[in-house]
């Protein structure tokens, strides 16, 4: 990804001490991080590091133990998910079997007085926009996995979200469909301007997406920086090895075939 300068944009969303707690395993210790308007991070960790429950407190389908989160400077902590303004993209898809591409997608629309005189045409726009328009009548079982999560991506934009939350949104799809995808988000981060948190495990990932990444370990950040800041200096040992050690064995199994 190409860097962009950031420094003058305004913060989106400010964590503070963010801390959970299940069943006396404490899941998140003090977790702060700030996330600048229409920046992509990664947050990147193995299974168990707290990541996915980071976005789940983000989106409101959990409650914290401790900490508070603000949006363009709201404290939105308490605040139901239906009111935070922002979207989220399953790593299993979530769509309904039961309707088609547009149904999928325009759904939610028509559920919201406020959209639904339009929602039939912002579907198909954004279908469109995905390249499914030859697919609007199909059913997500007669769709190939990136197909699907194509139709996921444009379910949630239809609702003009200023934070999209992606949970590992492309973990079960074969590698070239992941990497059409991956350009496809930064397309339309690029077109839209949305701020993008993007949860995932692959460093390879992390890095071709990111304009900063937070790695995480046992629920803690052990670093949050650029890519190339991290590659150049990582903060402690566990980031060089997960990070940087990571990454440079997979450019070496690549490299004897250049």
């Amino acid at each position: 990804m190409e860097k962009r300068d950031l420094s003058q944009k305004n913060d989106k969303l400010v964590v503070e001490n963010l801390s959970m707690v299940f069943s006396k395993n404490q899941i998140l210790k003090n977790v702060s991080f700030t996330v600048k308007d229409g920046e992509i991070i990664s947050i990147l960790g193995a299974s168990g590091c707290g990541k996915t429950t980071i976005l789940r407190i983000l989106i409101g389908l959990l409650q914290p133990t401790g900490g508070r989160i603000y949006k363009d400077g709201r404290d939105i902590t308490q605040l139901p998910s239906s009111q935070r303004g922002m979207g989220i993209v399953f790593q299993n898809y979530a769509l309904f079997e039961n309707m088609t591409v547009l149904g999928n997608v325009e759904y939610a629309l028509k559920c919201d007085k406020s959209k639904r005189a339009t929602a039939r045409e912002t579907a198909m726009s954004l279908i469109r926009r995905v390249g499914l328009a030859d697919y609007v009548d199909h059913m997500p079982r007669q769709l190939s996995g990136g197909q699907q999560q194509r139709v996921a991506i444009a379910r949630t934009l239809a609702m003009q979200p200023d934070v999209i939350l992606l949970d590992e949104p492309m973990s079960a799809l074969d590698a070239e469909t992941r990497l059409t995808l991956r350009g496809e988000l930064q397309s339309i981060q690029k077109e839209f301007g949305t701020t993008m948190i993007y949860i995932t495990h692959d460093q390879e990932e992390a890095f071709a997406l990111s304009d900063r990444i937070i790695v995480m370990r046992d629920g803690e950040i052990q670093q949050m920086d650029t890519p190339q800041n991290i590659v150049q200096a990582p903060a402690n040992e566990f980031v060089k090895r997960f990070v940087c050690d990571n990454l440079r064995i997979k450019i070496d199994s690549l490299s004897r075939f250049a």
